[in-house]
């Protein structure tokens, strides 16, 4: 069960924090202070609220090496925005700047 999430996770970020948020509330309940900021992160940053979310240690939060997976998901989000970006310019009748 643990491989099938993280194949879904890793294809649909959005899914996977979500099935997190439902699942175990506990863990997000952790990371963040508010609702407010998972779901921003939900809409805007997928994949690096997925990473925050699963590396956060309650007490003591992120540590040395957690750094890197969360700047690895920063990338993969930017990667993402910029992605859907050049594709829209591939629409027929898309204005052009």
């Amino acid at each position: 069960m643990g491989c099938l999430f993280a194949a879904f996770a890793g294809l649909f970020p959005r899914f996977g924090v979500f099935v997190i948020w439902l699942a175990r509330p506990a863990l997000v309940n952790a990371a963040f202070d508010t609702w407010i900021w998972p779901l921003l992160g939900l809409i805007f940053l997928p994949f690096t609220t997925l990473m925050y979310v699963i590396l956060y240690t309650p007490g003591v939060g992120l540590r040395g090496g957690d750094w890197f997976w969360i700047a690895l998901a920063v990338v993969l989000d930017l990667l993402q925005w910029g992605s859907a970006a050049s594709q829209r310019r591939q629409i027929p009748r898309y204005p052009r700047t």
